[in-house]
């Protein structure tokens, strides 16, 4: 970012192409997909011909060796076209930073270049039913076999596994000198004898599925586990933050959708003589909602500056804020497009209503506004742990 606030030109340049592209496909097409069970395999695969999925990647594995920000930028143009990919948030942001960051040169070699054309999807496992959001309290562990790794656990709300040809698994080895467990990460191939998965009945309208994981002794090499057996949470982080990062993106691009329909309607419907957009009732709300919109964006860029100039610790406090702000922006965004669409709004000729799901699970997911709000009157406040 520069000193005024604004995205350098290479970044907008990178919005318009992005949003250009997705364009040519845009909301009905999404929706389409979705409601038949499809996949949208050819905006991917256009999206990584065109060298934006893998952006934030060094360019020596096929990446264009961007930072978090420009994959970010990609992620929110995507959804404020209509068409939010949420494997955009998992593939190359998470697991494809994990591995630039601590796969040794053999595993970036062997599966980054895939993610960046999207031949190759990557999904993320780390929710499990019995832990929520204390990713302190995962179950699924990791034990050496001689020079083999046994993975046993299970994994809820995973996405994309079904497109996935590997998932990069959060597990727990035993310290052997304090007997405590750490988080260990490895890249588990979806075909793995004893790794199964099934899909999760959901509401909201997506063409990516959710999953349970089930995971019964799964046998790996030893070259499966990323980065050091020893490096702890900072190694998982190194995925979390860009995970909030690409979220706040993808709730603010989902916001600029509903806010434009919104707008468009409001120009053009007529009830009481003039259009419904004349009207102070109709017009304040959307007005507060783009404000609430632009200052989630720009907590967002924040974030992502944070983030790509090595600042984790301010960058996860920036990426949490971004998180919360972005998500509680197209919650109200999308509930104040569908009550100006009045009647029209809950039909699927207009395609408002779905959005009142797929926006509030921002507010769920990757991790709780709750848990947001603990971690900043925590780490930004000073005030005890409550937790």
């Amino acid at each position: 970012m520069s000193n005024n606030f604004s995205e350098s030109e290479e970044r907008q340049a990178l919005r318009r192409e992005v949003a250009k592209l997705a364009g040519k496909y845009g909301r009905e097409w999404f929706t389409e997909k979705a409601r038949s069970g499809e996949k949208t395999t050819d905006l991917w695969l256009e999206i990584g011909k065109n060298g934006y999925l893998g952006i934030n990647i060094p360019e020596e594995y096929g990446g264009g060796g961007g930072g978090i920000g420009d994959i970010a930028a990609v992620c929110e143009e995507l959804a404020a076209q209509g068409c939010p990919l949420l494997l955009m948030v998992v593939s190359p942001a998470i697991c494809g930073t994990i591995i630039s960051r601590y796969g040794t040169e053999e595993q970036k070699q062997r599966w980054l270049p895939g993610i960046c054309d999207g031949t190759s999807t990557m999904a993320f496992a780390i929710t499990e039913p019995d832990a929520g959001t204390n990713t302190h309290n995962i179950t699924t562990t990791a034990r050496r076999d001689g020079d083999e790794w046994v993975l046993n656990g299970r994994k809820i709300y995973i996405s994309g596994v079904d497109e996935a040809d590997q998932v990069l698994v959060v597990a727990r080895a035993e310290d052997a000198k304090t007997g405590k467990v750490k988080p260990v990460l490895f890249v588990v191939p979806t075909d793995a004898a004893g790794f199964e998965f099934k899909s999760i009945p959901m509401e909201i309208v997506s063409p990516e599925l959710q999953f349970t994981v089930f995971i019964d002794d799964v046998r790996l090499p030893d070259d499966a586990l990323v980065g050091d057996e020893d490096g702890g949470l900072v190694q998982l982080f190194a995925g979390l933050n860009p995970e909030r990062i690409m979220a706040a993106s993808f709730s603010t691009g989902l916001a600029r959708f509903a806010l434009d329909r919104a707008a468009a309607y409001a120009k053009e419907r007529v009830v009481f003589k003039d259009a419904i957009g004349s009207h102070q009732a109709i017009a304040h709300p959307l007005a507060q909602s783009h404000i609430e919109v632009e200052l989630a964006r720009l907590m967002t860029q924040k974030a992502a500056a944070l983030y790509d100039a090595g600042d984790d610790m301010g960058a996860g406090e920036a990426a949490n804020m971004a998180k919360y702000a972005a998500a509680e922006a197209a919650c109200d965004a999308a509930d104040r497009a569908v009550q100006t669409h009045g009647g029209n709004g809950i039909t699927q000729e207009y395609g408002m209503a779905g959005l009142l799901v797929a926006t509030r699970a921002g507010r769920i997911a990757p991790v709780s506004r709750e848990m947001i709000l603990n971690f900043v009157a925590m780490h930004s406040l000073g005030l005890p742990k409550s937790y």
